[in-house]
């Protein structure tokens, strides 16, 4: 949903050595009354310098910058401007390769062939406090069964398992923690107990993992 009127820009630093592609993103973000293009970067040296430079608020990286790593241009750039929001985008649909961004910083990972409109959904909603996977990551395949005899999801109490389904629908714990009627720091303590009963490090990585157990549905914008 677009932000209202007089909401804060959010500005976009694009990276990606495709230069088409970077500037039919910078149009369709400059179309958008809540987002502006904070510039274009083709490779990960220009990427870094760029948003220590433009301190942008958000990031759209490419998995794959043509010999570079996009994930190695991510814990660069987290390093240089650690506020700013990173989103990962790439052709690849392997969900290994979503528990990647997450651990290299990234917040969301959007694949290539998904739709403008899906991807400024994605941008909005991180920009909000989720941290998610773009619902066509998960589009193609059947819904994996719940694997009940997994030693993670039987150790899940009931209150982790409802908190673990609102983080599946992409609210960060402040939202949850509304929802619920708790605190923030009550939240956080299901937020880390969900973590290491998983063995994950993040909620990116908690809510892919439980996508793959069939715990929780791919996030859906719809």
């Amino acid at each position: 949903m677009p932000e209202q009127e007089g909401s804060p820009t959010t500005r976009v630093l694009i990276v990606d050595d495709h230069r088409t592609f970077a500037e039919l993103l910078a149009f369709a973000l400059g179309a958008q009354p809540d987002f502006d293009c904070a510039g274009w970067a083709g490779t990960g040296a220009e990427a870094v310098e760029l948003a220590a430079r433009e301190r942008p608020d958000m990031v759209v990286m490419d998995i794959s910058l043509g010999a570079e790593s996009g994930l190695e241009v991510t814990r660069r750039i987290r390093e240089a401007t650690p506020d700013a929001t990173v989103v990962v985008v790439s052709a690849h649909r392997d969900p290994d390769w979503v528990v990647r961004a997450a651990q290299a910083g990234a917040s969301a990972f959007v694949p290539k062939t998904g739709s403008l409109e899906e991807m400024l959904s994605v941008l909005r909603a991180v920009r909000q406090g989720s941290m998610l996977v773009s619902a066509s990551m998960f589009g193609d395949p059947p819904p994996r069964p719940r694997v009940t005899d997994d030693p993670a999801v039987a150790s899940l109490t009931a209150r982790e398992s409802e908190v673990l389904t609102l983080m599946g629908k992409g609210l960060a714990p402040a939202e949850i923690a509304r929802l619920l009627g708790i605190s923030i720091n009550t939240c956080r303590g299901y937020v880390k107990a969900i973590h290491l009963k998983l063995g994950v490090r993040s909620q990116l990585q908690a809510v892919v993992k439980a996508q793959q157990l069939g715990l929780v549905e791919a996030h859906s914008d719809g």
